[in-house]
C-alpha cells in the first residue's frame, strides 16, 4: 500500500457486515481509532450518522468511549463463538445500550428531496449505543449469530458475518487476506516447481 490514498482505504474497512463487527475490526493489524479526528472519521464513513453530519464535539472522551466498548463487543463475541460466556462484557454492552439512539429528521433539500438528519448534533452516548445495539441485535439473533465467521487469514483476528452464497467465506476480505493466501499459495507452487 504505497499510496497514502490505498492506506487511507484500507485503514477504515467496512466488509465485516455489521457495525459493532467493522468496530472490532479497527484494531487490526494496527489501531486505526489513534486520535479523535480518526474515531469522526469512521463515524461518518460507518454511517452511524447522516453523511454530512458535523462532529465538532468529538474529543479524547469519544476516543476512550468508543475503545472501551469496541473491547467489550471483542470479548463477547469471541467468548460466543468460543463457546466461553464473557458476562462481564456482555454486562457493559447491555449497560451502553441503555441510552437512547440519535433523534433522526428528515430534512428537505434545496431540489426538495428529503434526506436524513439528526435532529441535535449527536454526543457520544447516542452513537455508542447504536453500536452496542447492534452487536445484542447480532447476538441474538440465531440466524446471524450462526454466521459468524472467524478470518482464515495468517493471524488475523478479524471476525465477520458470513452472509455470503452457501455460507463457504473463508476471510475478512478477500482483497486483503484473501490476496495474501493467493500469494502464499503461488509462492509455495512456484518453490516447489523450482526444486
Amino acid at each position: 500500500m504505497a499510496s497514502g490514498m490505498a492506506t487511507a482505504s484500507y485503514e477504515l474497512r467496512f466488509d465485516s457486515g455489521r457495525i459493532c463487527l467493522d468496530l472490532t475490526a479497527t484494531t487490526h493489524p494496527e489501531e486505526r481509532l489513534d486520535s479523535a479526528a480518526r474515531l469522526s472519521d469512521w463515524v461518518l464513513a460507518s454511517g452511524l450518522v447522516p453523511a454530512g453530519t458535523v462532529l465538532a464535539a468529538v474529543d479524547a472522551s469519544w476516543l476512550l468511549g468508543f475503545r472501551e466498548l469496541r473491547g467489550h463487543v471483542a470479548q463477547l463475541v469471541r467468548g460466543e463463538l468460543d463457546g466461553r460466556p464473557a458476562d462481564s462484557a456482555l454486562a457493559r454492552v447491555n449497560a451502553v445500550a441503555l441510552a437512547a439512539p440519535p433523534a433522526p429528521r428528515a430534512v428537505r433539500a434545496d431540489d426538495g428531496s428529503l434526506h436524513r438528519g439528526l435532529r441535535t448534533p449527536p454526543y457520544s452516548g447516542e452513537l455508542l449505543s447504536v453500536v452496542a445495539r447492534d452487536a445484542l441485535d447480532l447476538l441474538t439473533d440465531p440466524l446471524a449469530r450462526a454466521s459468524l465467521r472467524q478470518c482464515e487469514g495468517d493471524n488475523c483476528p478479524i471476525v465477520y458475518l458470513d452472509t455470503s452464497r452457501g455460507r463457504r467465506r473463508r476471510w475478512c476480505s478477500s482483497e486483503v487476506c484473501g490476496n495474501r493466501e493467493r500469494v502464499a499459495r503461488h509462492r509455495r507452487r512456484a518453490a516447489l516447481a523450482r526444486a
